[in-house]
């Protein structure tokens, strides 16, 4: 029981329901096949509510005391925990609901939480209100479906084409329905439910709010009663009713009454019609297959007593309320007797069927005619159905035909009543009242209806039986064509002859009602033809004369002839121009009957012409009767407005043809209908403005008046004469656009109206016909220069085109301006009363063309002003958006964009309205300016910021909107189809302000109809749901329900497919809001947190579209660029549930069970998807999402060819066709068709001459033929465009979760496989035969940065401890053909395409680098022997390296030629890569070019040979950068890359030799950007530094030019064996030559890292190029002054190569280091130290293996070697002590080096040794046990690596270990090579000092002065401060110095070296050797060395 007490939150009489109708508008409507099971389920599910339809549950004293309680025990509520407390103000109105419906207590609790629920929908409104709402729609919704139920039977009227299934269900359940008394629960319904009694209910209940909810009560209960009523009437069409059904509605129709004005009701119509087609039995005539079947089913037809029971209720005499209705069902029934009698089924029925002709006689006499015509045809409700329209066309027609005899009784009671009239005219008495005139009846009748065809059907074709077929090109649908060779039907030929014979000696009194009924015959384009000819040939006969008696009253020739006697005599009676009273003369020859006769022809004669265009030509060139002259003449004289308003009307249906309208533009100027010439002496002003002015104003009638504007409305449509009244004054329009402008709208709101519609159909009127002319306008450059015509011998100035005098008004504050703003409020305010006013039509339509006009000019002011502007012109126009700013002269308010915006309003009734309005606002939101004005006024009062926004979303949540193809050939869409479509478009305008208003700064529009905070920072949003925390539902809430409708039933987004171009720009606002920063956190967090609208999306991808593949692309782009977003956020963020979430549904391989309603997956299917990506096992694998997107995005474009053109040129043809392209607003290039079309017929209608009139149709053809192939170009690059975007999109979002995701997501194996199987599939789609060009960048960056990733996943997997195999997850096989596919892809692009394969370069470049074997820690441990080295297995990197070898040698030389071609032309960054690329070839790690094959190439090819004299035509640009603010940059990367190469060349022998060969140290040589070394002052260099920091210093830049080529020096000086001496000579030249430089770099005293590059490189050059040989080299070919210059040059190097020892030997040069990384503050201060550290031991090891050299080439024994160094133990001072000054200046590093420093040297780099060790040692312990170290140790590691340390804390711990493992081995590669040069250098220190102290103390003969160098130190060095050692000469003279040391100098010697190489120095030396040299296998020289100085030191 407490379940059944239980609340059901989704409202048990609306809820069910709701869903209910969207289960059967699914299966019957949407033929949605997977709803039909489905609809089965629920119709089982509702059967009982259908069986007591409409019934409410009742009232129950249980049930009101739950409620009672619920306020203090609380209640039930279905899908929530627990007792809900509800508050007593809802239990009160719960109550009130229940009295007032008569519900039950819950159901009225229900409806209240439902309506609140439901309020955001409705603002407004209480819940109280709401559910009133949902009462009704619930009861709707169940009459619908029913409705559609007995729609979907199958039947004897129509069919739906429904599957068989759907049928049969339809059938059985409508079949129980009625056989429980559907028929008469629906009739009781009826009865009951009136909207005034339940209007008065809900007023004493106080149940209605203001006035659009009671419209939409009002017309929900409507809606109601009349779907009751058609279900009957549905039911009828396709079944009989039961005996007792059709006598219940016999019963109901006999109390039936008419409305007001006469007419049937629409329910009461409906029930009507449904008894006439009960009565139906047409289908016998049809012979259907099922024929049988349906008479099987037909009582009518099978029971007698049915039939009986009928007969008998209709000939009971008693009468109805309504007598005519009850005859025209006697009417109705005798026809179907009469019907039935001539079929075999009615031979059982005799005794009835012999009845039809007195039951006909009795309908007749009892007005069925009249009836129908002004109850049934006057209803509103009968032109919107069909099948209305069937019957009553079938009733005619079975009458007319069926019963002849009783059509001619009545064709001779006409007679004789025409006869009695006419007897009492002669006598002068009244006609007597016993006239029947129901013949006059039948054919007003027949006119009335057939002259309303709202359904385009031209049943009136029924009516003509043509002697000849007519053709025509337009659809047919009636009974009978008149095909040739073919009987018409006997119906057909029995309805043509009773059209003739009806005319055939029509007595007067028939007259007219046969013309009315001839005019609704003519309806038609066919049937206007039979009829013209009808009357045509009722004229033949009597040509000569036709006042004969035989004539034919009712012809063209008696019709016409009568115009004429009647202007003739007309014509004499007009008075003279001076008469001022001729209007008022009384009316001469024609009497009202006749008038009337005159308007009645005139009526059938505009029907006529207006449908057939060979009627028009036919009358306009009969030489006779000249209708248009005879009626102009007409208009001249003086006959009632109301004939001159026809007149007109006649004539504006004579000027829908071009050909007529031109003449009849003449003929109305020469007449001056409206005076446009005033002659001379003319006293007072003549026409139709006098007529306006004078009669219609006093009469206050206006048909003249509206009538001219629709004359003039068609001849601007049709023809449009721009020299229109030459001659007489200046030509033009103007006259007639002032009249409609001055003298029609301003007045027309101040005139009086004695019908107050007919204000408003002027306005309508003269607006439509603005409309048309500013339609047709295009701003031309002659329309703004003032032209002069020659006019009675005076120049005049010309007059303007009407549109540019209408854009110059309405871009002015003019009055027409002004009331068109009026006019749009006073509309505004109408609707909003929601009340019917006569005329509402009619201002609606008005309404609308104020706003299109406005619209227009928002089109076309862009073009038109700038027009203005070049002109010069002196007119002032404002921009119409500044303009509508401004304030309004009756509210006083800026409103009139408020009052624009209001029509959105009313949306649903006004669809074209809103359409404009949104259109109108979108132009408006373009302008930033007033985008903030806008959100002020719209939000400035709070009801109408309510209603606007309720507008917005009430446009983008109509359902009703449809997205139809743009058809070529579709001048008259369907109604329905047309408001579905102009809804949507309303909604793409919508949605378009909303994407344009994005793009603006804050406030703007978007955000406030988006629900965004304005008046706080718009970051700080807070999105709710529709009604929490009093959110109003906002235009996100309603693109979110578009977007998600259909996924909440686990279907795809039904938006996707149906309304492609609506989705797409709804996901793009979704983007957009996600992608601006202001609006992403806000945005994001509600769709994840309130929609998981990502997830449930991307789960439906890809979006399949066959008809529209444009758009579903763009729909996937807009989402998936939204998932990166997302992915890269939540990682951020961490929210790590939700970013793994969509990894495993965009990258899970795994089959797995269909996802649940709100997307979750279990834990273990998670783990399961995630493992997945790896392990191959036996279940199948699907495919990747990620791969099925990129599956549905073709490659493939066929471009159109231009078709073969005879006439035009095809150079031509395309430059017209470039001339027409412009740029969209989404930029993309398009073609302008409309405009190239315009181009084309300007080229043709300028040809002239005969020849080219005979070819206008085959050059009209060959225009539609070029048309049609632009449209398709214009298709193929929207196309091309839309898979660019979606392939970029892609990329995006798998860079993103290849990047931004965390790592521990996707393992590395699976990262592996995936990047794997999306290149292949990449490259696969991309080298397609078919595949288009224009999609290859986008695939080169994708493969590119897919390479990136795999290269960085496979080598940070060779980076773990525990892979030794090298690949792990990837075969050779699949990076083989990885390799194959992109050196094709290369190859594919090798003619072009050089910035794409850029691209291609740098992923090949990743490519090698996975062969690459990774950087390993030094540990200076020996594993292996060398024999197991040689003889161990080939290692995965080796095999890899040999196979790529192997395939990169396949392609040969074609991709040699690229590459090099690349790398020596064309684009920079490409050029870069390509250097890149061949310098990884050449890369002896990665072991491509083993045979030197490309070396080869580029050598012989002369491609090696265009580089390096490329490097001198570089030397201009290079210089060109050294500049404080230099130029772009490329050219220095440039050189960079190409140095690198050349450096990489000359590693190997052969490559040294062939760049000698081709001159490159000559080329160096000859460069003088060398030269040019910036200042290195401190204060100068930080101000030309760049403020950003990206742009380095000039001297930065200089060491950037300079550093490669030193590295390139070096290595050349390496690399050559057999021409060393020849290479050591060319660059002792090059260092000659910019000897400046070279010295600058010596002297230079600053420590920075740059610095110490120049000189660790410098001095590596130096140690191997100034050396005796090289000099003896150079002096082979030079002179001896030129030989003495290279000596002082050398022998300058090397005095400042040897005191560079001094200045890095002490402390000083650390210090100095220690300072810089103080100074410096970036992340990059470790690398640098470290840095600097090797350089500066780099520095001492290259200036110590210089001395080496010196010493050993000056000779190889002691005795006979130079001195480079003094005997003195005096160590380099400290520049931080009081001598610091001293040696500060640069001549003290000129000084002769004592031994002192070599020994100081010798301890210092001892010391270091040992520090390093330590250093080493422990990186290395840490790198073993890296996963235990201290969290706080591993960031501080991390920190070493990462530019920005704050990164650390948000990266994994994986991450960190990774790292921290990167920076050991990278501290340990450092140490080792720290402790490899520091052995060095201890080595050499102990040569030089060994071989030093061995001359000294043996064979040295010192002085026998007591003047010691000891003694005399600071002399000593006075002297010689500037001597040399003379290492250069060819004799063994020492120096000066050394020359002059005496024996106490040596003395001193001995005794300082043998204290400061004491026992414990010799102990660390020796133990340096001990240390490195076991764990080096290596053996030096130390402890020799060692030795040796120790036994000097005791032998002397």
């Amino acid at each position: 029981m407490a379940s059944q007490l239980a609340v059901n939150s989704a409202a048990s009489l609306w809820g069910p329901y709701k869903e209910l109708w969207d289960t059967v508008n699914n299966a019957i409507y949407r033929r949605q096949l997977e709803a039909v099971h489905l609809l089965d389920m629920s119709l089982k599910k509702h059967k009982p509510d259908f069986i007591s339809l409409f019934k409410n549950p009742p009232k129950s004293n249980e049930q009101r005391d739950k409620v009672k309680k619920a306020s203090t025990d609380g209640i039930a509520i279905q899908g929530q925990q627990g007792l809900r407390h509800l508050p007593e103000q809802l239990l009160t109105e719960a109550f009130i609901l229940s009295d007032l419906f008569s519900i039950s207590e819950l159901a009225a609790l229900e409806l209240l939480l439902a309506g609140e629920r439901q309020q955001p929908h409705f603002p407004g409104l209480t819940r109280g209100l709401v559910a009133v709402l949902l009462y009704w729609d619930g009861k709707r919704c169940i009459a619908n479906s029913l409705h559609s139920l007995i729609q979907a039977r199958r039947g004897k009227t129509f069919m739906l084409d429904l599957s068989e299934e759907l049928v049969s269900i339809a059938n059985h359940f409508t079949d129980d329905l009625m056989k429980q008394g559907l028929t008469q629960k629906i009739l009781s319904l009826l009865s009951d439910i009136s909207v005034a009694v339940e209007f008065e209910k809900l007023q004493k209940a106080r149940g209605l709010g203001n006035e659009k909810h009671r419209k939409e009560v009002s017309d929900l209960i409507k809606e109601c009663r009349l779907t009751l009523a058609e279900c009957l009437f549905s039911w009828t069409c396709q079944s009989s009713l039961s005996m007792d059904d059709i006598l219940s509605l016999f019963g109901y129709l006999e109390n039936v009454t008419t409305e007001g004005d006469g007419s049937l009701d629409s329910v009461n119509l409906a029930l009507v019609m449904a008894l006439l087609y009960n009565f139906d039995v047409s289908f016998l005539e049809q012979g259907s297959d099922d024929m049988e079947d349906l008479i099987h089913t037909m009582p009518l037809l099978t029971n007698k007593q049915y039939v009986a029971e009928i007969h008998n209720r209709l000939q009971d005499a008693n009468p109805w309320k309504l007598p005519g209705l009850q005859a025209v069902v006697r009417l109705t029934w005798a026809v179907t007797l009469r019907a039935l009698s001539q079929h075999p089924q009615g031979a059982a029925l005799v005794e009835f069927t012999e009845g039809d002709e007195a039951m006909a006689d009795i309908a007749i006499t009892q007005n069925a005619f009249l009836f129908i015509l002004e109850a049934i045809l006057g209803s509103e409700s009968f032109g919107q159905e069909e099948f209305y329209t069937r019957r009553i066309h079938s009733l005619l027609t079975d009458f007319l035909a069926l019963m002849p005899l009783k059509v001619k009784q009545l064709r001779n009671r006409a007679d004789e009543d025409a006869r009695l009239v006419y007897m009492s005219l002669q006598m002068g008495s009244e006609p007597p009242a016993t006239l029947q005139r129901h013949l006059e009846q039948l054919m007003i009748l027949i006119g009335e209806f057939y002259g309303k065809d709202h359904f385009n059907l031209e049943l009136a074709l029924e009516y003509w039986c043509p002697s000849e077929p007519i053709h025509h090109n337009s659809s047919i649908t009636g009974s009978f064509l008149g095909v040739a060779h073919q009987r018409p039907p006997h119906k057909q030929v029995v309805l043509s002859k009773f059209v003739r014979q009806m005319g055939d000696l029509l007595p007067s009194t028939l007259y007219i009602p046969y013309l009315k009924m001839l005019k609704g015959l003519a309806n038609g384009p066919q049937c206007a033809q039979y009829c013209s000819s009808l009357l045509k040939v009722n004229g033949t006969p009597h040509m000569e004369n036709i006042q004969s008696v035989g004539s034919s009253p009712v012809s063209w020739e008696h019709f016409f002839h009568s115009l004429m006697l009647y202007h003739e005599n007309l014509r004499r009676d007009l008075p003279s121009a001076d008469t001022s009273q001729y209007r008022h003369l009384s009316l001469r020859g024609i009497t009202q009957r006749e008038l009337d006769g005159l308007i009645g022809f005139l009526q059938l004669t505009s029907t006529i012409v207006k449908w057939s265009e060979n009627a028009r030509l036919t009358l306009c060139e009969h030489p006779q009767w000249t209708p248009i002259i005879v009626m102009l003449g007409l208009l001249q004289c003086s006959i009632p407005p109301m004939l001159k308003s026809e007149l007109l009307n006649c004539l504006a249906a004579f000027g829908k043809s071009p050909e007529i309208a031109s003449s009849l533009w003449q003929s109305l100027e020469y007449t001056q209908i409206l005076q446009t010439v005033q002659s001379p002496g003319q006293r007072q002003a003549t026409g139709i403005e006098v007529e306006l002015n004078e009669i219609e104003s006093r009469c206050e009638e206006y048909p003249l008046t509206r009538a001219f504007c629709n004359l003039i409305s068609i001849l601007v449509e049709s023809s449009f004469p721009t020299n229109l009244g030459a001659g007489l004054r200046p030509p033009g329009f103007e006259p007639y656009l002032q009249f409609l402008r001055d003298s029609v709208f301003l007045p027309f709101p101040n005139r009086a109206y004695r019908r107050a519609a007919e204000k408003w159909e002027v306005a309508e009127a003269v607006l439509e016909v603005f409309h048309k002319l500013l339609q047709g306008y295009e701003p031309q450059p002659s329309d703004f220069v003032e032209e002069f015509v020659e006019l009675q011998g005076e120049l005049v100035a010309a007059g303007k085109s009407p549109g540019y005098c209408l854009m110059f008004h309405l871009l002015n504050d003019s009055p027409m301006f002004s009331l068109c703003l009026t006019l749009l409020g006073e509309g505004v305010n109408y609707l909003d009363t929601y009340a019917p006013f006569p005329g509402k039509k009619h201002l609606e339509k008005a309404v609308l063309h104020c706003l299109s006009l406005l619209n227009m000019v928002l089109q076309k002011e862009t073009l038109f002003m700038n027009m203005l502007r070049e002109s010069q012109a002196s007119v002032i126009v404002t921009p119409l958006e500044q303009l509508l700013q401004g304030i309004s002269a009756q509210t006083r308010k800026a409103d009139h964009v408020v009052n624009i915006a209001r029509y959105l309003y009313h949306g649903n009734s006004n669809p074209e309205i809103a359409f404009e309005s949104a259109h109108i606002l979108r132009c408006i939101s373009r302008y930033p300016n007033i985008q903030t004005r806008l959100v002020g006024d719209f939000t400035r009062d709070q009801s109408i910021c309510e209603k606007l926004m309720t507008g917005f979303v009430e446009c983008l949540d109509n359902e009703d909107a449809e997205e139809y193809a743009q058809e070529i050939e579709d001048p008259e869409p369907d109604p329905e189809k047309k408001i579905a479509r102009t809804r949507h478009e309303t909604q793409i305008h919508i949605l378009n302000l909303l994407i344009t208003s994005l793009e603006l700064k804050p406030p703007n529009l978007a955000l406030y109809l988006l629900g965004y905070e304005l008046k706080k920072p718009v970051s700080t949003t807070n999105l709710q749901d529709p009604g929490v925390l009093g959110c109003p539902r906002s235009c996100l809430h309603a693109i979110l329900n578009l977007v998600e409708r259909g996924t909440e039933k686990r279907y795809s987004p039904l938006l996707v497919l149906e309304a492609p171009h609506l989705a797409e720009l709804c996901y793009q606002v979704i983007y957009q809001l996600c992608a601006c920063s202001e609006t992403s956190g806000p945005t994001m967090r509600y769709l994840r947190t309130s929609h998981d609208f990502l997830f449930s999306q991307l789960q439906y991808l890809p979006f399949l579209n066959p008809d529209n593949q444009i758009a579903a692309l763009n729909q996937m782009s807009w989402l998936m660029k939204t998932a990166a977003i997302e992915l890269r956020v939540t990682s951020l963020n961490r929210q790590r549930s939700h970013t793994q979430r969509l990894l495993t549904l965009l990258l899970d391989d795994q089959p797995h069970g269909a996802y649940s309603v709100d997307g979750e997956i279990s834990a273990e299917e998670e783990t399961q998807s995630i493992s997945g990506f790896l392990h191959f096992d036996s279940v199948p694998k699907v495919r990747r999402k990620i791969l099925r997107i990129l599956d549905a995005i073709d490659f493939s474009e066929e471009a159109p060819d231009l078709p073969q053109l005879d006439f035009f040129d095809q150079a031509q043809i395309e430059q017209v066709i470039s001339n027409c392209e412009h740029t969209n607003d989404q930029g993309q290039t398009a073609c302008n068709v409309k405009l190239l079309h315009r181009v084309l017929m300007a080229e043709i209608n300028a040809l002239q001459g005969m020849a080219a009139i005979g070819q206008r149709p085959l050059l009209l053809e060959e225009v539609n033929s070029i048309l049609h192939h632009v449209v398709e170009r214009n298709r193929m690059r929207h196309s091309l465009n839309a898979k660019r975007h979606a392939l970029q999109s892609w990329r995006n979002l798998v860079e993103t979760l290849l990047t931004a995701c965390p790592q521990d997501l996707i393992p590395t194996e699976a990262r592996q496989l995936l990047i794997r199987d999306l290149l292949l599939d990449l490259h696969d789609k991309v080298l397609s035969e078919d595949a288009a060009e224009e999609l290859m960048p986008v695939v080169a960056g994708a493969v590119f940065t897919l390479m990136a990733h795999l290269s960085h996943t496979m080598r940070s997997e060779h980076q773990q401890p525990n892979v030794t195999s090298g690949f792990s997850s990837l075969a050779n096989s699949a990076l083989h053909l990885i390799l194959r596919k992109l050196l094709d892809f290369i190859l594919r692009t090798g003619g072009g395409f050089q910035r794409l394969r850029a691209h291609l370069y740098g992923s090949l470049l990743y490519y090698l680098q996975i062969a690459q074997k990774p950087v390993e820690p030094e540990t200076l441990q020996t594993e292996k022997s060398m024999w197991e080295r040689l003889t161990a297995p080939e290692d995965a990197f080796t095999k890899l390296q040999r196979e790529n070898l192997f395939i990169i040698e396949s392609y040969g030389t074609a991709l040699m030629e690229v590459i090099c071609r690349d790398a020596c032309d064309g684009h920079e960054i490409g050029r870069m890569l390509a250097l890149a690329v061949l310098d990884a070839v050449m890369d002896r790690h990665i072991s491509i070019d083993k045979e030197c094959q490309w070396l080869q190439y580029m050598a012989n090819s002369g491609y090696l040979k265009v580089l390096v004299q490329s490097l001198r035509q570089d030397d201009t640009m290079l210089q060109c950068l050294l500049v404080p603010h230099p130029p772009l940059l490329k050219a220095l990367y440039i050189y960079e890359s190409k140095m690198a190469l050349l450096t990489r060349v000359a590693k190997n022998t052969h490559g040294a030799a062939e760049l000698l060969r081709c001159g490159l140290i000559v080329q160096l040589i000859e460069c003088e950007v060398y030269d040019m070394r910036p200042d290195t002052d401190s204060n100068r260099i930080l101000g030309q530094r760049d403020p950003s920091g990206f742009i380095p210093s000039p001297l930065d830049r200089y060491r950037q030019i300079l550093l490669p080529a030193l590295r390139l020096c070096q290595v050349i000086l390496t690399s050559s064996t057999a021409q060393h001496q020849q290479a050591a000579a060319q660059v002792i030249q090059w260092l000659i030559v910019h000897s400046e430089a070279i010295h600058a770099i010596l002297r230079c005293q600053e420590v920075t890292v740059g610095s110490l590059r120049e000189l660790s490189l410098l001095t590596g050059i130096i140690s191997k190029t100034a050396l005796p040989g090289v000099v003896k080299e150079l002096g082979q070919d030079a002179s001896s002054a030129s030989l003495m210059d290279y000596e002082a040059h050398i022998s300058r190097f090397q005095r400042q190569c040897l005191s560079l020892l001094s200045r890095f030997t002490g402390s000083d040069p650390l210090q100095q280091m220690k300072l810089a990384e103080e100074n410096t503050l970036n992340a990059d201060a470790v690398d640098q130290r470290e840095e600097m550290e090797v350089a500066v031991q780099q520095i001492c090891a290259n200036v110590l293996e210089y001395s080496q050299s010196l010493l050993l080439q000056s000779s190889s024994e002691s005795q006979f070697s130079i001195c480079l160094f003094s005997p003195l133990m005096v160590e380099p001072a400290n520049r931080d002590g009081p001598r610091g000054a001293d040696v500060a200046t640069p001549v003290s590093y000129s000084r002769v080096p004592s031994l002192g420093i070599i020994v100081h040297l010798l301890r210092q780099s001892a010391s270091q040794f040992f520090k390093y060790f330590e250093s080493h040692r422990q990186s290395v312990s840490k790198l073993h046990g890296v996963d235990h170290l201290p969290t706080e140790e591993v960031k501080e590691l991390c920190q070493a690596v990462m530019s920005v340390t704050s990164g650390v804390d948000k990266i994994s711990s994986s991450q960190r270990n990774a790292l921290a493992k990167r920076r050991l081995v990278k501290l340990i590669n450092n140490r080792a090579i720290l402790l490899s040069l520091c052995s060095y250098i201890i080595e050499t220190c102990l040569f030089i000092l060994w071989r030093h102290l061995e001359y000294y103390l043996i064979y040295f003969s010192p002085l026998e002065s007591q003047d010691s160098l000891l003694s005399a130190g600071q002399s000593f060095r006075a002297r010689h401060q500037d001597d040399s050692f003379a290492a250069f000469s060819g004799n063994v003279t020492r120096s000066f110095g050394v020359s002059r040391v005496s024996r106490q100098d040596l003395d001193q010697l001995r005794t300082d070296v043998a204290n400061n190489f004491g026992d414990s120095l010799q102990k660390k030396l020796l133990d340096v050797e001990g240390l490195y040299c076991r764990v080096r296998s290596q053996y030096t020289f130390i402890r020799a060395l060692v030795r040796r100085i120790r036994g000097l030191l005791r032998l002397i």
